[in-house]
């Protein structure tokens, strides 16, 4: 069974960090690529960030609202990308999904909550 599953979030203060892990099942996440989205309500799912397949160069692309503060990364031989999150507002509350795309794939984790606040 082809699946992602996320993990990681949780509660933390502003100007904290958290790790987020997606992990890949049945699929070989290097091949794909990767995204993280958040969801809030009543606002559109947002791309946050994007790792383009090790073929591809695993080039990165951020969202504005997290250049500087949020990387993205792969370790091909543990099948997981990760989304470190570094100095953390109260607007980067959400839920963040994991999303892996090649050619006609589209597979999605089922997200994971991450709230900020003090």
């Amino acid at each position: 069974q082809v699946q992602l599953v996320e993990s990681g979030g949780g509660l933390v203060q502003p100007g904290g960090s958290l790790r987020l892990s997606c992990g890949g099942s049945g699929m070989i996440l290097s091949i794909f690529t990767m995204g993280w989205y958040r969801s809030t309500p009543g606002k559109q799912r947002e791309l946050v960030a994007a790792l383009s397949s090790v073929l591809s160069g695993s080039q990165t692309n951020y969202a504005d609202s997290v250049k500087g503060r949020f990387t993205i990364s792969r370790d091909s031989a543990k099948n997981t990308v990760y989304l470190q999150m570094n100095s953390l507002k109260p607007e980067d509350t959400a839920v963040y999904y994991c999303n892996g795309r090649r050619g006609g794939s589209d597979f999605w984790g089922q997200g994971t909550r991450v709230t900020v606040s003090s």
